[in-house]
């Protein structure tokens, strides 16, 4: 690593978001959000046009001390009845409230462990969502698995479902590193279940691989990533572990010491890239790499990724509906999110109130500046034809970023914006430059992981 890059890496690891929306949750103008305002924006949304849907599962039966996801632990499974009776009557309620029937184009299982469920309740969870519902005729359905419990009677059940892309949990195959993130699975078990999800028929299998995590060593993560190339899976999410002990106790199990520090850390991810590279996988966007045969990268090229809070996307509906505890909406001109607690999204859905505890309605300044953070995170670019239809904070934030131009980050032209292959570890840097609710707000006292 040269004495160039070192010094950006120290300039710019700052604390920064992953940019699934804009706003970001944290900078929400929640005081003014509305509930009757929210449930006519739902009644107005065309959702014959084709809606995603998340369901947020959060059951898993071991706590993962790197995990930064909104979880419930247990071993006691009778509990999915019930959360599932309640996701459904949440659903229930958004339908009767929408004007057309609801056309499905994607649906994504998410947690928690989606596959701490039986197959045969995850069965009644998407019969439920669909049996009022019409489904595109290629939908894009996909679900987290974890390699340690995932079945093949999930794998085939959901496969039946419309189900063709499976994601799963890996991080890191080194003992040592598994053993203190509590998060343990075999390289001969994810091969077996990766093979099976293939002799079934699922058109995409992804990894999620970290890098920076405790006691994690330049060996590791070549030998973590040997084994991942070996299985050759069609999509891998290799990103950054997010250190934030003050908003999930459970990564108090380590301290700051046992993580890499930041250059170890972008050596870290350079010798992961290099190795997929050589591999025969494409970057796309940031942290994620993919085979040329794979969908996401064929959207990538052609300049129709999508991003938003289930992160890349092939589609790219307007429409995102949220089911199940601390899940997140997303309509053309509005965000919402769910309540954090079980306890409390099972009592409002079942009082027959709507989950919501905080929201956001956008601005004009605000879809403007949206979009352009969209074009950057999935194309690496973004410009305009007319800067009367701008607004003074997108030239504000490009006017504080001349420093970045000098440093070869970026290049800026009259009417565009471009991150340079040098800038691309610094992605989100780029876009807090054009933040403009992070820059208005007085007090800095939100807190996210560092970026690089």
């Amino acid at each position: 690593m040269n004495t160039d890059i070192k010094f950006l890496i120290r300039k710019y690891n700052v604390p920064g978001p992953r940019y699934t929306s804009y706003p970001t949750v944290p900078y929400w103008d929640a005081a003014t959000f509305v509930y009757k305002k929210w449930l006519q924006a739902i009644h107005d949304v065309d959702s014959s046009e084709g809606i995603s849907i998340y369901i947020h599962l959060p059951y898993c039966e071991s706590l993962c001390t790197f995990c930064g996801c909104n979880t419930r632990i247990t071993v006691n499974h009778a509990v999915e009845d019930s959360y599932i009776d309640t996701v459904l009557k949440e659903w229930s309620y958004y339908i009767m409230r929408m004007k057309h029937q609801p056309l499905i184009r994607e649906l994504h299982l998410g947690g928690g462990t989606p596959t701490f469920f039986s197959a045969a309740n995850l069965e009644r969870l998407v019969k439920g969502i669909t049996q009022h519902a019409q489904v595109v005729s290629d939908p894009e359905f996909s679900f987290e698995g974890h390699p340690g419990n995932t079945t093949e009677q999930h794998l085939r059940t959901l496969y039946d479902l419309g189900f063709r892309r499976v994601s799963f949990g890996i991080q890191d195959f080194d003992p040592m590193v598994q053993d203190i993130i509590n998060r343990k699975q075999t390289f001969e078990q994810v091969q077996a279940i990766t093979l099976q999800a293939r002799a079934i028929g699922y058109a995409s299998v992804n990894y999620d691989i970290l890098y920076g995590l405790p006691m994690q060593t330049l060996q590791n993560i070549t030998d973590t990533m040997h084994k991942v190339t070996l299985l050759k899976p069609d999509r891998i999410a290799f990103y950054s572990y997010a250190h934030i002990p003050w908003i999930k106790p459970g990564q108090r199990k380590f301290t700051e010491q046992d993580l890499p520090d930041d250059e170890v850390k972008r050596t870290l991810y350079e010798t992961g890239r290099e190795m997929l590279e050589k591999a025969g996988y494409q970057e796309i966007g940031m942290d994620h790499f993919a085979l040329e045969t794979d969908d996401l990268y064929k959207v990538f090229r052609s300049k129709k990724l999508h991003r938003n809070f289930m992160g890349y996307t092939t589609g790219s509906t307007t429409t995102l509906i949220g089911l199940g505890v601390s899940s997140i909406s997303e309509l053309a001109d509005a965000y919402a999110q769910n309540v954090k607690t079980v306890e409390e999204y099972k009592t409002l859905v079942h009082a027959d109130q709507i989950p919501v505890f905080r929201g956001h309605f956008l601005s004009r300044e605000d879809h403007i500046i949206r979009q352009h953070i969209l074009n950057l995170m999935c194309r690496l670019e973004t410009s305009w034809e007319d800067p009367a239809k701008q607004c003074i904070a997108l030239f504000s934030g490009i006017g504080s970023m001349n420093v970045m131009e000098k440093e070869g980050l970026v290049k800026i032209g009259l009417y565009s914006l471009e991150i340079t292959e040098k800038g691309r570890p610094f992605i989100r840097n780029i876009c807090m430059a054009l933040d403009a609710r992070m820059h208005k707000t007085q007090t800095m006292t939100v807190q996210f992981s560092k970026v690089i």
